[in-house]
């Protein structure tokens, strides 16, 4: 995957533009001087928060009559904001949603840059930690975080317990559990289970990669025990596999939730992660853990209404109505310790997941794009065979050398 070249933007003035702003997230309102300038902007967000973020723009736009938001989808989903802003960032929306493991291409390509004083303040005192963490790029916050995501087990509990699904091996005894080996974000975590790092503990040093072990070696040997598992089931569409009864348990992400609420019905069960037996130890099976965020295009003519604008859909009362719309799990502490979000089993779960030694933040270097396409085939390989286990030590070298190259 090609590089990008950072840009030269006059950062430093378009940062003295956001240091105007005044950002308010930790209360539902935020003041409009009658002298604020007109500025139209546009903001991207996925296909399906387009409308309600439509609600939160217009209660945004009574406070600040001289801003005009266009609320439209992203061309090709926030998961592909780099490529899509890359493509003529002069075009791209002044407000963008971006998950965070994006965000080190991007801020190095030019496109966003850090978040002035007082918004940076307001993040590291009001967020949760790994909220702040996940924006945070060589030291400087690059985006408003409003949501937090990671994989959980959801389960059928007329099938599994609640104490079956805290182990994996009692799990698979006693139900079918339907993933798959093909999906790095849901199984590349068995790594750091088994005692290794990605880009080192920070997830920023580009040669801290610690894969390249025994314990890489204890990774791949179980993921590919797996295969032998009859009650492990490998499938690129679990939801269908649990709609059908051929599965009892899934892992699986807050977005799909209410599809899943929908076909469990008054069977729905939801747990963070079993634990799991990887080189002998019974550890903590552990996800990643990914922060999203709004972003502010570096090229917009409107630097100060952009950042008030991203400094209000992602305040409590947007965090709320996101969480109620959709499920997104807030990260504004304040939300967090809401009774809406306090009281539903997937949001106590994926906070759960969210603490450290249960998940990973997804790490921000600009190399993530080459370990997303390498760390697929291989772990998909050594679970269907084509690996073999007298090559798992030369593969990891191979790919750790790769994801290691500027």
């Amino acid at each position: 995957m090609s590089f990008f070249k950072k840009a030269a933007l006059g950062s430093a003035a378009v940062l003295a533009a956001l240091s105007l702003s005044a950002c308010s997230n930790s209360s539902n309102s935020s003041s409009s001087s009658s002298s604020e300038k007109k500025a139209s902007l546009t903001l991207w967000v996925d296909t399906e928060q387009v409308s309600y973020y439509k609600s939160i723009v217009k209660d945004f736009h009574k406070k600040h009559p001289n801003i005009t938001v266009k609320v439209t989808q992203s061309p090709n989903g926030s998961a592909n904001a780099k490529t899509d802003v890359g493509k003529d960032a002069s075009k791209a929306a002044d407000v963008f949603e971006v998950p965070n493991d994006q965000l080190g291409q991007m801020a190095n390509a030019g496109y966003i840059n850090p978040l002035s004083p007082s918004d940076t303040s307001n993040i590291k005192k009001n967020y949760v930690s790994q909220a702040a963490k996940g924006v945070t790029w060589k030291g400087k916050i690059y985006a408003y975080p409003y949501a937090q995501q990671a994989d959980t087990i959801y389960y059928n509990k007329s099938k599994l317990s609640a104490s079956d699904v805290k182990d994996w091996d009692t799990l698979t005894k006693k139900g079918v559990l339907a993933t798959d080996f093909t999906n790095a974000y849901t199984m590349w975590p068995v790594f750091f289970s088994a005692g290794t790092t990605l880009y080192g503990e920070n997830g920023e040093d580009l040669k801290g990669s610690t894969f390249n072990s025994q314990n890489g070696v204890n990774a791949l040997t179980w993921i590919a025990k797996q295969k032998s598992n009859k009650n492990v089931m490998q499938t690129s569409n679990a939801l269908n596999q649990l709609k059908k009864g051929n599965a009892a348990a899934i892992m699986d992400g807050p977005w799909n939730a209410a599809n899943i609420k929908k076909i469990l019905g008054k069977n729905f069960a939801v747990a963070k992660y079993p634990t799991v037996t990887v080189g002998g130890k019974k550890v903590q099976l552990e996800a990643f853990l990914g922060i999203e965020g709004f972003a502010v295009n570096s090229h917009t003519s409107n630097a100060k209404a952009s950042s008030e604008l991203a400094a209000y859909i992602t305040n409590k009362k947007s965090q709320l109505i996101a969480h109620d719309k959709a499920g997104q799990i807030p990260v504004l502490k304040s939300a967090v310790a809401s009774s809406d979000v306090k009281s539903d089993p997937v949001a106590v779960a994926v906070i759960e997941m969210a603490k450290s030694g249960n998940s990973v933040l997804q790490p921000k270097l600009p190399q993530m794009a080459t370990f997303w396409d390498g760390a697929a085939p291989l772990v998909s390989g050594a679970y269907d065979g084509k690996i073999k286990p007298s090559q798992y030590k030369a593969q990891l070298a191979k790919f750790a050398k790769k994801i290691s190259q500027k």
